[in-house]
This record gives C-alpha cells, sequence and structure tokens, in this order.
C-alpha cells in the first residue's frame, strides 16, 4: 500500500532569547525524526509531556513548518514552498482532532454552523448541500437529527468529541491527526469514541497520527508505536513488538506505568524516577541516562543511534541485554 505521509530527519527548533544572566539558546522540541504512514492504519506516538508530541502534530498539520528535515504529504513536499493549490489540497488532506472537547468547539455557533465551517472556507459547496453533508456526516458519528440546531454546551464530553470527529472528517481528509482525543473523558466514553474513530478508519481508509501518554489506548488503537524522549526517537516498530518484548529502558519504563490487574505484572515494573531534562540543556551522551537504572559511563558520553533490533529500532548500547 502507498505511503501517504513520510518523514525524514523532521526537525522543530526554537531560538530562545535570553535574559538577565541567561544566554541565548536553542531549543530542539523535536531532533531528526523518521517516521511512515499509510491508509487504513495507526501511528501512535508516545511520550511523557515534553518530549515533542504535540510538537510533531503541529508539523504533520502544517500549523508551523519545520526547521529542516524532508516532510511528504500525498506526494507533496511540505518543507518545500507550495502554491496555493497544493497548500489548499493539504489542508483537506490532514485534520485534527484536539484533546480538549470543551475547549476546541466554538460555544456561539450551532452544531451545524460548526460542521459546515471546513466546507465554507474550503470549498464552494451551496449551502443546500453543506447542510445535508452535515447531517450526514453527524449519523456516521452517532449524533441524531435534531443535533443539528443545539450549541455545544448542551451535549456531554463524549458528545462533544464526536462532533469534533466529524468536523475533522467533513473535507474527506486521508490523515487525520488526533491529540489526546479521549484522555479528557471518562473510561467508559473513552471506549466509545476509540471504537468510532476505528469504525470511521475501517470504513474511510483514514490514516491516524495518534498522539497519546496512555499506552492502554495505543494498545487498542495503534498498528506502529514510535516512543519519543526529549525530542528524539528511542524506539520504533509495530505494536506487537513494542508491547510483548520493549528494548528500550524508558519504553520498559512507559509499559511499567499502565495499570494492571495481574500481580505479576506489577511486581515487575521499572519505577521511573527523576524528571525529563530541560530540552533547553539536555545531558550528553543518551538523554535517558540520568534516569535509566541500566545506564553506564558509556552512556553519559555517547548517545545512541537508532538501530535494527528483533524487529524494530532502538537506541540503546545495551538494549540486548535490557531485560523487561
Amino acid at each position: 500500500m502507498s505511503t501517504i505521509l513520510a518523514a525524514s530527519e523532521l526537525k522543530q527548533h526554537y531560538a530562545v532569547k535570553g535574559g538577565f544572566l541567561r544566554r541565548d539558546a536553542v531549543l530542539k522540541a523535536v531532533d531528526g525524526v523518521d517516521f511512515a504512514l499509510t491508509p487504513g492504519k495507526t501511528l501512535a506516538v508516545v511520550g511523557e509531556s515534553g518530549s515533542g508530541k504535540s510538537t510533531l502534530a503541529r508539523m504533520v498539520t502544517q500549523i508551523e513548518p519545520p526547521t529542516s528535515g524532508a516532510l511528504e504529504i500525498d506526494g507533496i513536499d511540505v518543507v518545500a514552498q507550495t502554491s496555493r493549490e497544493q497548500k489548499q489540497h493539504l489542508r483537506r488532506t490532514v485534520q485534527m482532532v484536539f484533546q480538549d472537547p470543551f475547549g476546541s468547539l466554538n460555544p456561539r455557533k450551532k452544531v451545524g454552523a460548526i460542521l459546515e465551517e471546513p466546507v465554507v472556507i474550503n470549498t464552494d459547496l451551496p449551502a443546500g448541500e453543506r447542510a445535508e453533508s452535515a447531517r450526514a456526516m453527524m449519523a456516521k458519528v452517532g449524533l441524531r437529527p435534531e443535533h443539528y440546531g443545539r450549541y455545544p454546551h448542551m451535549f456531554s464530553g463524549g458528545q462533544r468529541q464526536r462532533i469534533a470527529i466529524a468536523r475533522a472528517l467533513m473535507l474527506n481528509p486521508k490523515i487525520v491527526v488526533a491529540d489526546e482525543p479521549v484522555s479528557a473523558l471518562d473510561l467508559s466514553v473513552q471506549a466509545q469514541v476509540l471504537n468510532l474513530m476505528m469504525d470511521l478508519q475501517d470504513e474511510f481508509q483514514l490514516a491516524y497520527l495518534f498522539i497519546s501518554h496512555d499506552l492502554s489506548v495505543v494498545r487498542h488503537l495503534a498498528d506502529e508505536v514510535l516512543v519519543l524522549y526529549l525530542g528524539r526517537t528511542v524506539e520504533q516498530g509495530p505494536k506487537q513488538a513494542i508491547f510483548e518484548a520493549p528494548k528500550h529502558p524508558y519504553t520498559i519504563a512507559l509499559l511499567g506505568s499502565t495499570p494492571s490487574v495481574d500481580p505479576a505484572a506489577r511486581r515487575g515494573r521499572v519505577v521511573l524516577t527523576g524528571e525529563m531534562p530541560s530540552p533547553l540543556n539536555p545531558p550528553p551522551g543518551c538523554a535517558f541516562h540520568g534516569r535509566c537504572p541500566h545506564a553506564t559511563d558509556l552512556c553519559s558520553r555517547e548517545r545512541p543511534e537508532l538501530r535494527q533490533l528483533e524487529g524494530r529500532a532502538v537506541a540503546c548500547h545495551f538494549a540486548e541485554t535490557v531485560d523487561r
């Protein structure tokens, strides 16, 4: 199956002006990430807050241009100067579902107007056809016809996220970037929304870039997992390989933080101590070595590069000997 999205050595660096007794610095939010996405598949990007997940999402949705690297969406080079027609095509091709269902919808607009707004901006479709398209999309996400004329405050969190998903699909995109789309919802509602997203993916052959810190959600939805730490990939591969036999100590610690009813799994957890270093002043060598139980002097001196090991890419000097 052809690739719909491909990134190579993708970087997002921010220049930070120094102040009193402080030098100018460069914040490397994303520092050389590679990935590819095909229709009908889900790539989950996981990591702690500050790892670069949302920055990656902003680059894919073209909210921010990358500092360097290659980013190709539906055959169009996003980094290069593109024509107006190409930019319009990219806006229709990639849509986003935000984390907060309460803050991502305009409280002054009715649901019908919210769903039709992307169509008004990006197409010349007549009003009658826009309304018909909005009502059809409402039905696909499980909303009733009478919801068309109601305001967002009249809905629950799960219903609002269904509205947000419907809005994202109004332009028939090929890629949907979902930034923590269920983290603000109750557990029972999370399952409903995730199942809805999977059904829509099957129906429309959508490619999902799924941003999350919740590995139990990722295990339910993802095909491939990309683990970020301080803007760099530490482990990347198929979901089964990552969850069943993780090779990077950071991935192992993340999996250990997931609640489990299995006493054996709880006894084998690796507790993640300390905080993530500042991206303004990253440590030398492996960025994770200050929190890693397997770290040696080599880890503090030399940064490990991504290499292939047992069906995934991993950046760890001692990946062969790390035991979950």
